[in-house]
């Protein structure tokens, strides 16, 4: 266990971030002109792609699917509508906070800063991360397990994988309920497949209120070189973007564990975060994903205090959105309840099963458009032949521990669930918008009925991961079923 002296390193990003800065960056550390300034929209989408009248900013520019569907049920999309009654964006970029805008925007800034390189390095970057994509990807028998170690693959990965899951998590997180995450002073905190403490940098920018917390943070990973960078990036970042409260610590104390998932920690976590790590350890682990759920589960659990909130995030791909359909019903089953995104406890009816064997049946992710992400991150990935317009990602946030008795209230739904009343019925929209017969428009979602087809016919749109409830729905026998998937079609 590698205990590092976090007060000297913050120092040196002190100094050296105050050297660096210009006069726009020292005001809006002193929120002198805050007020005037109006924030930089690195995550705004073009004028022409937001629809009249327009929601709060969330996922503009994600193009429709054609599904062919027998015409004779078209009759299933004119059913009477019902009213939304609530409605919580899962990626508006509205949530996350201006300071946090402005870092993610000059992350690779920053990261030069702290990680150098010089001109022939750079040049070569574009071809290391193809490289390195490959290797994560449909060659990941060839990398070796210390692969982060190296210090171009290092390069590579931090500049644009970091930088990448900094813009998913940053969106994710900020659109998480207020008082998602319920940490004290004196809390500790794991990340488990830390690399270079990217979720922990994700969270500091799009959780202020969390900056305020004194919390220790146990950095897990098998790479010392990634642990370390990360370290020193994650203070030069606290540096810019400070506690609200000037009596709060100016970061978070770092411990930094060289190991894998098992290896001991001091104390018992009340937030555990496994962030892109359960993907990579499905490739030495021969076992079946049934048997690899449970262990996966039962590991992370073994390190949560009494109370304590599991947030596990994977890329959106069959096999992750598998292990995780898993691992929550190993969850449910701890009596443990779901944060989110699950609108209830009962069967995933989008567990991936079929498509991870090969078919074409159904997984749970969310995307949001990246055209509206950082233009340098954009022109990268187009340098490195991997131009991305969505970003995707499979995730399950899940508690031990509640107040008042809500888990008993409605176990396993606590997006909403804790304030929700009996007359309101949860729908998480999980795909983009599909071509129906009639002209209709509709989304795969998940509710209590199980997949379930969302038409909107209010002329609102909706977009991936909208948590919507909308009024009682009368007898859900008799509501009409998509021809193609057997689900339940609201109209809302």
């Amino acid at each position: 266990m590698n205990r590092t002296d976090g007060a000297k390193r913050y120092e040196k990003f002190i100094k050296k971030d105050s050297a660096a800065k210009n006069a726009e960056t020292r005001a809006m550390l002193d929120g002198a002109s805050a007020a005037k300034r109006k924030p930089p929209r690195i995550y705004d989408a073009p004028a022409q792609a937001k629809p009249k009248p327009a929601p709060a900013r969330q996922n503009p520019g994600i193009s429709q699917s054609i599904r062919r569907t027998s015409p004779k049920d078209k009759a299933a999309y004119r059913a009477p509508v019902s009213a939304i009654l609530k409605r919580r964006s899962m990626f508006s970029a509205d949530a996350i906070p201006p300071d946090a805008r402005n870092v993610i925007a000059e992350f690779d800034k920053i990261l030069q800063s702290v990680f150098p390189a010089n001109g022939r390095q750079l040049a070569s970057l574009p071809k290391n991360i193809n490289a390195l994509s490959h290797a994560l990807t449909d060659e990941r028998g060839k990398r070796r397990r210390g692969y982060m170690n190296a210090p171009e693959t290092l390069s590579a990965y931090v500049r644009y994988f970091s930088w990448w899951n900094i813009v998913r998590f940053t969106r994710l997180f900020a659109n998480f309920e207020k008082d998602a995450f319920a940490l004290s002073d004196g809390d500790a905190c794991l990340d488990v497949g830390s690399g270079p403490l990217t979720a922990v940098i994700a969270l500091w920018l799009s959780r202020p209120e969390l900056r305020n917390k004194k919390l220790t943070w146990y950095c897990m990973d098998i790479s010392q070189a990634s642990l370390a960078l990360g370290e020193d990036l994650y203070f030069s970042i606290a540096a810019r973007v400070p506690p609200s409260d000037k009596n709060a610590a100016p970061h978070w104390n770092i411990v930094r564990i060289k190991g894998e998932l098992g290896e001991p920690i001091r104390q018992k976590a009340s937030l555990i975060v496994c962030a892109d790590m359960l993907n990579e350890l499905r490739e030495t682990d021969a076992r079946s994903d049934e048997i690899r759920a449970k262990q996966y589960a039962s590991s992370l659990l073994s390190y949560a205090a009494k109370k304590c909130d599991l947030l596990v995030i994977e890329p959106g791909v069959p096999s992750a959105a598998r292990i995780i359909s898993l691992m929550r019903d190993t969850l449910l089953k701890k009596n443990m309840t779901i944060v989110s995104p699950c609108p209830h406890a009962d069967a995933c009816p989008m567990n991936g099963y079929r498509a991870h064997t090969g078919s074409a049946s159904k997984w749970c992710n969310f995307a949001f458009s990246t055209e509206d992400a950082p233009p340098s991150l954009l022109k990268l990935s187009k340098d490195a032949k991997l131009p991305k317009t969505r970003a995707v990602v499979s995730f399950l946030f899940a508690r031990n521990a509640f107040e008042s008795g809500s888990v008993k209230a409605v176990r396993g739904c606590t997006d909403e669930a804790p304030k929700t009343k009996s007359t309101e019925f949860p729908i998480r929209i999980v795909s983009d918008a599909i071509t129906l017969p009639g002209r209709a428009s509709g989304h795969y979602a998940c509710s209590p009925l199980g997949l379930t087809l969302a038409v909107p016919a209010s002329g609102s749109p909706l977009f991936s991961g909208d948590s919507i409830a909308v009024g009682t729905l009368g007898n859900p026998a008799r509501l009409p079923k998509d021809e193609k998937t057997g689900a339940s079609v609201i109209r809302i």
